[in-house]
């Protein structure tokens, strides 16, 4: 047998023969994390931090001690002299049987893709520090800080879950930790630092390495856009365009009542024709999911639709649609785009489910700007 194979698989082995003991080790912690979440949902707010920072300290520990395991190995002069080199490392651990480097080593191969380390022992310690972290512990002690009414602990616990987002799980995670960062901000009015958190949703990159909204940062296509808006009306748009970004959808609406409310009219239009045009995509992608012959052909055709479905009602409640759409009229008329904010204005009027934003529509026979709103 090729004797290079044959090093490599005995060290394989003796890994994986590690691997199942130190997943007990590792489930200890996720279990804690698992068992603070239930506290959490219970209403048990004291018992909850206390048990998510057991789980923050349980990891800790965990990956403190297999540094340590792995520093003790390289200390040792017969191990020095091997420099660097992880291949060679790791025959001297398969030579002499090196259990707590080696299941050291079994824990970080299956956290971090052994590539990554480059054949270096020097990275490989670098990750056994950075493994320390917990961020999701993190971000539950945020939530519960947060239902306690504890804001400025709450920011500070999600700041930590962020700053270690690539440890995150689920990589998508981070941008759920930037929204609840900006709602914070948005609650202890600062505002500043709220637009940074919310631009960093839209334009920050995705677990693709893309922003997370394309469409957005392409100036060009956002301009096209709006002449399709301003020139051929909102059911021709509507019929044009399609944009499901769920992700941002959110962040775009918040950015649109916040720069409506500072007298940045022309990007609250912008902010909410996206809100607008993402809400109105979903709801048509879900009717057609429901009704493969449905076509878009106008607002007042979609709703009435919409209004047979409860489900679809609560979404708008849950995006506040009507609010979107009386912004973005009112947007679009103080910047001079009079004929799509004249028919937002005449569907919302029309609507009989458009509660308080249908009665201001009612109310006044054309859209007008409002004096500065405050910030929901």
């Amino acid at each position: 047998m090729n004797k290079k194979f044959f090093l490599g698989f005995t060290l394989v082995t003796l890994v994986l023969g590690l691997s199942w003991a130190q997943q007990q080790v590792e489930k200890s912690w996720w279990y804690t994390l698992e068992e603070g979440k239930l506290l959490f949902r219970s209403g048990a707010y004291g018992n909850a931090v206390m048990t998510f920072e057991d789980a923050r300290r349980g990891r800790l520990a965990q990956f403190t001690r297999m540094e340590r395991d792995f520093i003790l190995l390289l200390s040792r002069p017969d191990v020095r002299r091997l420099g660097d080199s992880l291949d060679f490392i790791e025959q001297y651990i398969v030579d002499h049987h090196e259990t707590a480097a080696a299941a050291a080593l079994a824990s970080l191969y299956h956290l971090v893709p052994k590539t990554s380390l480059n054949g270096s022992a020097r990275r490989a310690l670098e990750e056994f520090d950075r493994l320390k972290s917990y961020p999701e512990a993190e971000y539950w002690l945020g939530e519960t800080y947060r239902a306690e009414g504890e804001l400025a602990l709450a920011l500070r616990q999600y700041e930590r879950a962020l700053k270690d987002r690539s440890l995150l799980e689920n990589p998508g995670f981070d941008v759920q930790i930037l929204y609840k960062i900006t709602d914070v901000h948005r609650l202890r009015r600062e505002y500043q630092e709220m637009e940074r958190r919310a631009n960093e949703i839209i334009e920050g990159a995705g677990p693709s390495g893309a922003a997370r909204d394309e469409l957005w940062t392409g100036n060009q296509i956002r301009a096209a856009m709006a002449r399709i808006l301003e020139n051929e009306g909102v059911n021709r748009f509507l019929t044009l365009y399609r944009y499901n970004n769920a992700v941002t959808e959110r962040a775009h609406r918040l950015m649109g009542f916040f720069c409506y409310a500072s007298n940045r009219y022309p990007l609250a239009a912008e902010h909410l024709m996206f809100a607008f045009l993402i809400q109105n995509t979903l709801l048509i992608e879900d009717i057609i999911h429901r009704q493969y012959d449905f076509t878009f052909s106008t607002l007042e055709n979609m709703m009435n639709y919409v209004r047979t479905r409860p489900e679809l009602a609560s979404y708008l409640d849950e995006t506040e649609y009507f609010r979107t759409t009386y912004y973005l009229a009112t947007a679009l008329y103080a910047t001079g785009k009079t004929r799509p904010a004249s028919q937002l204005w005449a569907f919302l009027a029309a609507s009989g489910n458009a509660g308080e934003w249908g009665e201001r529509a009612r109310r006044n026979p054309t859209p007008y700007t409002e004096r500065p709103i405050e910030m929901p």
